[in-house]
């Protein structure tokens, strides 16, 4: 198993019940494939480096999970056609 890190970034225009559903279902996808999610750091409202399709401002997480090597492809299959993520990084972390 390997440590990976899923950082998120979610509109922030959206009520807090959908940028929590967001949030909730992406946890929801690390574990179905397998994942096991060892913390979720909340950073909350940032300002972005760069306007994201007329957004200044958005949501950030940071997931930290320890899965397989074919679950962080998976995960951003589906994270791609989310329409409430505006970006998305996922990284294998060095122990």
């Amino acid at each position: 198993m390997n440590q990976y890190e899923l950082a998120l970034v979610v509109n922030a225009k959206i009520e807090d019940e959908a940028r929590l559903a967001a949030l909730e279902s992406v946890k929801e996808l690390v574990t179905r494939f397998g994942g096991a999610i060892t913390n979720v750091d909340d950073w909350g409202k940032k300002r972005l480096a760069y306007e994201v399709q007329k957004m200044k401002e958005g949501y950030y997480y940071f997931i930290q999970f320890d899965a397989a090597s074919t679950v962080p492809n998976e995960i951003e299959q589906r994270i791609r056609i989310m329409e409430n993520v505006i970006r998305y990084l996922c990284i294998r972390r060095d122990v």
